[in-house]
């Protein structure tokens, strides 16, 4: 069987686990792990506090620092209300494409990962190759977090970080991070007829909401001379405002969700600080001067690092050593590959497929692309051999 062939089948055997991000990983993580298992690699499974959700750590090779991690997310976003051709759980052949939820983002890397490990476990390998995939990248990188402080904890060092996430296999060294953020307000109800009798959580939301595009523009100015991102600033959003029963009730309870992606850490402390004090020395005041219940709450839905583009790259180096391609870009969506390079190893982000067809119906991913990432996990399998 050929390694293509290989690959294909194990994405199939992946994309029929429905892995969306509200329902559990365990199926398909188990399943890798007994994959990995059989070929001799260390697994470690690691269940989240529910008891439903998991990551899965291996490693094939010496029991040394430095060694080299091949990371995936298992999960997958919904398909409700998407007009599919096909069963999107089902793997699908056409036109050299293969279709199904996860094929690029990011199924086909880890399938092609996997393919491969029975050739890294026969070799004599210098320096040890990791596998670690995760759970709940699309819902705010909550998996790679946990993993991230496992890791810590026991000390493992890897040296250089790959995330296959989805870029035609061109080498990313830098995006941006992404803080996510709701906002609760509540307020005090009464008759739309008497507004100064109670405290309109939805008006409050807006002044807050105010201050937030305030503080978008303030972000313009903020960007780094030498900032290669665009556009060049940290950008701000706001995704969602809810409040409200009917048109002559006081609003009670209003949310905003909101989100922001920094280019630097100063911006994450600008942000969060300046629209802290705004909502504590401005807006409270105003809200319990009238109802002293009254409140401002937000919960922090992720906060992932953004990938730091480094002058000096081993990971960068390294794939572009195998790859052929002597460019490296940065690009405005998020990885988990910041969090990875918090531990201190050098990472990029480069795995077959386009972004282009991530969380779409009829998602695929060209056979032409996982062959050149099996190509590049082939000259990792050589480059390392002892």
């Amino acid at each position: 069987m050929t390694d293509l062939a290989r690959t294909k089948d194990i994405l199939s055997e992946l994309i029929a686990f429905p892995t969306v991000s509200t329902d559990s990983n365990l199926d398909m993580i188990q399943h890798m792990g007994a994959l990995l298992y059989d070929i001799g690699a260390s697994v470690d499974i690691y269940a989240d506090d529910s008891g439903t959700k998991a990551n899965l750590f291996a490693t094939i090779g010496p029991d040394r620092d430095g060694g080299i991690l091949l990371s995936g997310h298992s999960d997958v976003v919904p398909v409700a209300d998407q007009d599919w051709r096909s069963d999107p759980f089902q793997l699908y052949e056409a036109d050299d494409k293969l279709y199904g939820r996860g094929t690029c983002d990011m199924k086909g890397f880890i399938a092609a990962t996997l393919a491969m490990a029975p050739e890294f476990a026969r070799r004599e390998l210098s320096r040890p190759i990791h596998f670690a995939f995760t759970h709940d990248e699309e819902t705010g990188c909550i998996g790679a977090q946990t993993l991230v402080s496992e890791l810590k904890a026991r000390g493992i060092k890897p040296g250089i970080a790959v995330i296959g996430e989805p870029t035609m296999m061109r080498i990313i060294e830098g995006h941006k991070g992404c803080c996510e953020y709701t906002t609760r307000f509540s307020g005090l109800e009464g008759h739309g007829s008497a507004p100064d009798r109670g405290v309109n959580a939805a008006e409050y939301a807006v002044r807050y909401v105010s201050r937030l595009l305030e503080i978008r523009e303030e972000l313009k100015g903020r960007a780094p001379g030498n900032s290669r991102f665009d556009p060049p600033w940290t950008t701000l959003n706001i995704g969602r405002v809810t409040g409200g029963v009917a048109h002559n009730v006081i609003v009670g309870k209003s949310e905003v969700e909101w989100e922001f992606r920094p280019v630097q850490s100063d911006d994450y402390d600008y942000v969060t600080s300046e629209i802290t004090r705004y909502a504590e020395t401005v807006l409270l005041p105003a809200m319990r001067a009238i109802c002293p219940d009254a409140s401002i709450e937000t919960e922090t839905i992720g906060e992932v690092t953004g990938l730091e583009p480094m002058p000096e790259n081993e990971a960068r180096d390294l794939v572009a050593g195998l790859t052929g391609s002597n460019d490296a870009d940065v690009v405005a969506f998020g990885t988990e590959a910041g969090l990875f390079q918090s531990l201190g190893l050098s990472a990029v982000v480069c795995g077959p497929g386009s972004i282009e067809q991530a969380h779409k119906p009829d998602e695929y991913i060209e056979l032409d692309q996982l062959s050149a990432c099996l190509d590049m996990l082939k000259g990792l399998g050589r480059k390392v051999a002892a």
